[in-house]
């Protein structure tokens, strides 16, 4: 006789996460609010891309964005100098923010006047993307595959540096297609501003066809 039992509970787990983001997923759509998750390592340079999107875009969509963290609230305070509506979310400990943690945050910021809502740092809700970093190496896909194939946008950021860190881009996009062949990919240097247009394009186009 066994000693103890095993009880499998992920899935029932993860499938009321994915019902719960199922329901966010409807009232977003009646709101007409484009959700946008955005994640990447620490460094990345997440927080100078938000800032340079928002810099692309505010003319032309009303940007709300919900900064996850921890504890701290930096990059809340630096996205509020953008004129973007802003709002920090302490996750006390959790390095992730599910269906329902989501929807707390969305109701705090509102979306009854924003086109597009942008939360930093959580997982697969809408539509996800990632920020990956030259420094981090263009074998990163290879090492932490789950990741970049859940994505629908790969940013790959400071490109301008690519030359002094052996980044070869071309093998970081083959690498990422094979693991996903729909994935779009926008190289770009958040903090010089290179590549930026393509992207804020993406994003017009995915809020507009969410919204219509």
């Amino acid at each position: 006789m066994d000693a103890f039992r095993v009880l499998e509970i992920k899935k029932s787990v993860f499938e009321n996460n994915d019902r719960q983001a199922d329901l966010l997923r409807e009232e977003l759509k009646r709101n007409h609010t484009f959700l946008l998750n955005l994640m990447s390592s620490p460094g990345s340079g997440k927080t100078t891309t938000l800032m340079a999107t928002i810099n692309a875009l505010k003319d032309d969509l009303r940007i709300g964005v919900m900064e996850a963290d921890i504890d701290s609230d930096v990059d809340a305070a630096t996205i509020s100098t953008s004129g973007a509506k802003v709002i920090q979310l302490h996750t006390g400990g959790m390095c992730h923010l599910d269906a329902g943690m989501t929807r707390q945050g969305l109701e705090g910021l509102g979306t009854e006047n924003i086109d597009l809502a942008i939360l930093e740092n959580v997982g697969n809700l809408v539509c996800p993307a990632m920020v990956l970093s030259v420094p981090e190496g263009d074998d990163k896909p290879l090492k932490y595959p789950l990741m970049f194939s859940i994505c629908d946008v790969l940013l790959v950021n400071k490109i301008d540096v690519a030359p002094y860190f052996n980044f070869d881009l071309d093998k970081c996009v083959e690498r990422v297609k094979k693991l996903n062949p729909n994935i779009q990919v926008f190289p770009i240097s958040a903090l010089k501003g290179e590549g930026i247009e393509p992207w804020a394009d993406w994003l017009r186009e995915q809020t507009k066809t969410w919204n219509a």
